[in-house]
């Protein structure tokens, strides 16, 4: 586990360390140019009550009254012009700053983010996610921007308003100074309460994201259902949560201020009372008298924004606590560092692999499978046989628990995501398009292609006619997941954009689930083609599709129970044979195997 809260951001932001310095000179300089104006109105009234015998007339030798106060008037214009420079480029410094780190931890964070595991994807929400990536860094980059240079400046109005009351007198400095031990112990004390309370914020935010994510992207099941008064309620909910656990935390930030309020109160009374008790009896000076009292002001006001400072500071923490955690998780599985050797066969196996998403429920038993390369195989079976878990250990977005899957002799485990995955053109059931145009998302797998060879994979998926009659063609917009096109459609542009890539294996999960007959055969022509010297898997429900394979595999809950061609499995008697009949109308008979 890393360090919490502004350590863990002191050690990440080491490259910006001279900027963060630099930001904080000029904070520095900014509070000097602001305390300074209240010395000069000391001095000021120094000059009107004793004239040639001021403090200014004696230092400078200017006896004059007005000359001195518009000497003085000078200084002041000169201190403010400075605090007003000093100022913007402080906040310029901080609000880049903070901009910059919030960029660079997000980019970051996704990049680690893209890196864990599917396993990792599926059991975390995708808006819990969000909410770290979105609102944590914002809620740190917030604390950048104000909170961090509010502690700078309340320390060196201490210290710099402390330095002029120690100056001035050491019995009105110690009344002034005694609210701020109570303040600074009372801010930890609200801290050390505030802390558990903001943490309940976030894990609010992020179900409050997780609900509105799962929503946006179910509204038209919602819609469907006429479940929006519904869904309405359930976000009202979650959202009542959110704000029930933000009162919690209000409810104690709030308070902070006005008992600060009565600590400043102490101090100034103090000051007030002692400091003009000393002046009448000519102990203390009446423009030094002034000094105090507006420095008391300015010692102790500044303390009420230690609340809000506070109140932004817990957000932080509990946010950074989360990015940590994330930044934290590492992958389970180890990538590999081997490349294929080229030209890359496809030749792939499966050796006695055993696999299960839950601990002691086996999906795959002990399969073993060869496909040679270039060769055509198919998988079928009932829904929950094992199919799609082979062509995701096959893209190992999982490794299997026992047994082991090769590529041209290689160990999965052994070969670079970009190696494995590289040499595989991946078409799934569910196809994902991005909000873009046709063209961008065809040559997703490969950006630098040319539109000669975007067009070209199109027609080779027979997706070039109907693309063509679309409203702007291939610069036609598909809609977030592709929700302009029909599934055929949207089939044949993921089917396109696979064999872009010219894969030296193509895999398809029930590439013709969810079309209609034309298109079906549509895609079957495509397939017919793109799959020619290359190695394919396809899995298949209608086993039309795959009566070509060069071998197919009959999976059983988990094990492989028969293979062979379509020819052999068909005159077999099995399983296979059995769904062959039942899709072409042989037979109505319920399906069983003996």
């Amino acid at each position: 586990m890393t360090q919490a809260g502004l350590p863990w951001l002191w050690q990440y932001a080491r490259p910006h360390r001279p900027k963060i310095i630099v930001a904080s000179i000029y904070e520095t300089l900014g509070k000097v140019m602001d305390v300074a104006p209240e010395i000069l109105i000391g001095i000021a009234i120094d000059v009107i009550v004793k004239g040639q015998d001021s403090m200014f007339a004696t230092v400078f030798g200017i006896t004059d009254k007005w000359h001195q106060l518009l000497i003085l008037a000078g200084i002041n214009l000169v201190v403010w012009m400075l605090e007003s420079l000093f100022g913007y480029l402080s906040a310029t410094a901080w609000r880049n700053l903070s901009q910059t780190i919030e960029h660079e931890i997000r980019t970051k964070l996704y990049a680690h983010v893209q890196n864990l595991e599917v396993s990792w994807f599926e059991d975390n929400s995708s808006g819990g996610l969000l909410s770290i990536l979105n609102d944590d860094i914002n809620q740190l980059e917030r604390f950048l921007d104000t909170g961090a240079s509010s502690f700078i400046r309340l320390f060196w109005n201490i210290i710099l308003v402390g330095a002029v009351f120690a100056a001035s007198s050491l019995l009105v400095t110690v009344l002034a100074m005694i609210p701020i031990p109570i303040i600074v112990w009372g801010s930890i004390f609200y801290q050390k309460r505030l802390k558990p309370r903001y943490t309940k914020v976030r894990e609010a935010v992020a179900g409050l994201s997780s609900t509105l994510s799962a929503n946006l992207g179910g509204i038209t099941t919602i819609k469907a259902f006429t479940s929006e008064s519904r869904e309405a309620e359930r976000l009202a909910t979650v959202s009542n949560e959110y704000r029930t656990a933000n009162q919690e935390a209000i409810k104690f930030s709030a308070a902070f201020v006005p008992l600060i309020r009565m600590g400043i109160l102490t101090g100034f009374t103090g000051t007030l009372l002692v400091g003009g008790w000393l002046a009448l009896n000519g102990t203390l000076s009446v423009g030094i008298y002034s000094v105090l009292v507006f420095m008391t002001q300015r010692l102790l006001w500044p303390l009420t924004s230690l609340g809000e400072t506070l109140d932004q500071f817990q957000r932080f923490l509990a946010s950074t606590h989360r990015i940590q955690n994330l930044f934290d998780t590492k992958p389970q599985m180890v990538e590999g560092q081997k490349t294929l050797a080229t030209p890359i066969q496809g030749e792939i196996n499966l050796q006695n692999v055993t696999f299960s998403y839950i601990a002691g429920t086996p999906v795959l038993k002990g399969v073993s499978m060869h496909i040679p390369a270039g060769e055509t195989h198919a998988i079928v079976g009932a829904t929950g046989s094992g199919k799609s878990t082979i062509i995701r250990l096959l893209l190992r977005f999982h490794d299997p628990i026992s047994g082991q899957v090769t590529l041209d002799g290689l160990p999965l485990t052994d070969l670079s995501y970009s190696a494995l995955r590289g040499a595989i053109g991946f078409v799934s059931q569910d196809v994902f398009l991005f909000h873009g145009t046709v063209r961008e998302n065809i040559g997703y797998g490969k950006p630098d292609a040319t539109t000669e060879e975007i067009e070209a994979s199109a027609r080779s998926a027979e997706a070039h006619e109907f693309i063509l009659a679309l409203p702007n063609g291939y610069d036609t917009i598909v809609g977030e997941r592709g929700q302009k096109l029909s599934g055929g459609q949207r089939q044949r542009i993921s089917i396109a954009r696979a064999i872009l890539r010219d894969p030296a294996i193509l895999v398809l999960d029930e590439a013709t689930s969810a079309v209609d007959n034309e298109t079906e055969a549509a895609i079957q022509r495509s397939l017919a083609v793109v799959t020619k010297g290359r190695t394919a898997v396809m899995i298949a429900h209608r086993l039309s599709t795959i009566r070509d394979a060069d071998k197919i595999w009959v999976l059983e809950n988990g094990e492989i129970i028969e293979s062979g061609t379509h020819d052999q499995l068909s005159e077999s008697n099995g399983l296979y044979a059995a769904l062959w009949r039942v899709q072409t109308g042989q037979s109505q008979d319920k399906i069983t195997h003996e």
